[in-house]
């Protein structure tokens, strides 16, 4: 089961155009997209994002404890957004002006799920720098913090989503493991695969398909 990157992060938010201007004029990102249902934000179509979903609230954080962005000429800051979400801005070199660096969710086994998402295309990696286990993608990394992700009945993480280059050949795999698929969604520009990791977190397998063009 072979993943690419971490191609974005999607949110339920009930504050999503508050959320979608505190990123854009504080980190200088912009809406690539915005229907009735989500708003897309970042700073390059194809690379990290966040989609915040238009939802009621109150939201829970859950398993989501934060998502870190990395950026050039940066300093290092935590934004506390609305609806609980909590946004931190890491200095490293990207190749565009923001990129995800990280997602941090937390486990009651930090040690066990690391192991498990090795099953789902995620390698290994070095613990974080504060030594929580960790898995990688493309540079960007998944990492388990000890806590209760409970099973909030309005979640504010909707799911994390990874590049993939066939989503067809994907499902077979995870049909061959046993995992379990939560949804197939084929879109015009997009198809995805989604399957319930552990913790039922919910993890996108996306395919670009060729008139993928958002900019």
């Amino acid at each position: 089961m072979q993943i690419e990157k971490l191609d974005h992060v999607a949110l339920w938010v009930a504050e999503r155009d508050r959320i979608a201007d505190a990123v854009t004029t504080q980190l200088g990102m912009h809406v690539i997209d915005r229907t009735d249902a989500f708003t897309l934000v970042g700073s390059d179509a194809r690379r990290g994002k966040l989609t915040l979903f238009a939802a009621e609230g109150p939201r829970e954080r859950g398993a989501l404890a934060h998502v870190a962005l990395r950026a050039r000429n940066a300093q290092r800051e935590s934004l506390a957004l609305p609806d609980g979400l909590e946004l931190e801005v890491v200095p490293s070199e990207t190749e565009v002006d923001y990129d995800l660096d990280h997602v941090a969710l937390f486990s009651r086994d930090p040690e066990g799920t690391a192991e498990l998402y090795l099953s789902l295309g995620f390698e290994a990696a070095a613990p974080g720098p504060g030594g929580e286990p960790r898995v990688e993608v493309g540079g960007a990394h998944v990492e388990f913090h000890p806590g209760e992700p409970g099973e909030p009945e309005r979640p504010l993480l909707n799911h994390l989503a990874v590049l993939v280059e066939s989503a067809d050949r994907l499902l077979e795999e995870a049909r061959a493991q046993g995992l379990e698929v939560a949804d197939v969604v084929d879109a015009a520009n997009t198809k995805a695969v989604f399957l319930w990791g552990p913790e039922r977190v919910k993890i996108e397998y996306v395919e670009h398909k060729p008139t993928f063009s958002l900019v």
